[in-house]
């Protein structure tokens, strides 16, 4: 049995990423065994990969080169791997790197296509191009290594029926977030036909959508009551969510729901959609030439009026829906 110990710390989203890559790697290459080392609220994520085992850390135990050192001596010694998969490159997995490197361990790290995401997210660079698809770019680090993989980009649902809507109308950053206001006359739309099932989390986000369930009738607000495995289990039994350009695509991806996704300051071109998601059901602005302005949705607007999102029309959505 071939051991490689993969890193990915956060962010959630693209760690739930790397989960299709490795069902289908290692059902490709049943002699080989993952060690995933990430963080411990992460775990759920691959609960039900074989040939999977994942290792939870607190990253606050083992802060700057001596916790790292620490860390990677405790991995070394616990797991003995034949390869190491660094899918995240940052500064911390770099260091991390260096160690395993000097313990003579064959170390091999993803090719984030930094350059080519600063050229794309030029406002003024008007020739966008489609990416390499991250999940492709982790399927690499694996093809580096020697192995073979060939992803499917294809969902697998899951067995069982399918009812309601999942709406997740939060991300992180503010180029990624339809105005939440067009987000509840969304819900108020869909709800007449479907039921809704609102997904979010923390103090904040919860108080907003129980508040929704409060006013939209044939809603549900699941924020903050779900474990990360139960929350998985009902987008599993979704017929289809909609989520803004963040994790809850990607966990829809994770147990083979169809996502309609909305994207704002970012772009599928960036190679973030999520695992087997169609192209057609992303919704979003097409004639800004500014767009994407960023990866990660986290700049200030230039223009200065956001209207990436605020010229959205929710019509769009919901006729992407088409249930």
């Amino acid at each position: 049995m071939t051991r490689i110990l993969a890193y990915r710390f956060s962010a959630f989203g693209d760690v739930a990423m790397t989960a299709p890559v490795f069902r289908e790697f290692l059902e490709q290459n049943p002699d080989v065994e993952i060690i995933m080392v990430s963080r411990k609220n992460f775990e759920s994520l691959f609960a039900d990969i074989q040939n999977v085992t994942f290792k939870g850390i607190n990253l606050d135990e083992y802060k700057g080169i001596f916790g790292l050192t620490r860390l990677a001596n405790e991995l070394a010694k616990e797991f003995n791997p034949d390869f190491i998969a660094n899918l995240h490159d940052v500064i911390r997995t770099k260091i991390l790197d260096r160690i395993f490197r000097r313990k003579g361990f064959k170390v091999f790290k993803i090719n984030k296509g930094k350059e080519e995401k600063e050229e794309l997210t030029d406002v003024w660079n008007l020739n966008k191009v489609q990416l390499k698809k991250t999940v492709e770019r982790y399927a690499d680090v694996f093809r580096a290594m020697g192995f073979r993989v060939e992803l499917s980009h294809k969902l697998r649902p899951a067995p069982g029926p399918k009812s309601g809507i999942g709406l997740a109308p939060f991300a992180q950053h503010r180029g990624k977030m339809l105005p939440l206001e067009k987000s509840y006359d969304l819900a108020k739309i869909l709800a007449q036909k479907h039921p809704i099932y609102f997904f979010g989390g923390g103090k904040k986000e919860t108080e907003t959508l129980e508040k929704w369930e409060r006013e939209i009738p044939n809603t549900k607000s699941l924020s903050g009551k779900l474990s990360l495995s139960e929350e998985l289990q009902k987008i599993s039994e979704l017929e289809l969510m909609i989520s803004m350009d963040s994790a809850n695509m990607h966990l829809a991806s994770l147990v083979g729901t169809r996502c309609v996704s909305v994207w704002g300051s970012t772009h599928p071109y960036a190679g973030f959609l999520g695992f087997g998601q169609s192209e057609d059901d992303v919704v979003q602005v097409k004639d800004l030439t500014c767009r994407p302005c960023s990866v990660f949705g986290d700049k200030e607007c230039y223009r200065g009026d956001w209207a990436c999102l605020e010229e959205l029309n929710i019509q769009k959505i919901v006729k992407a829906v088409n249930l």
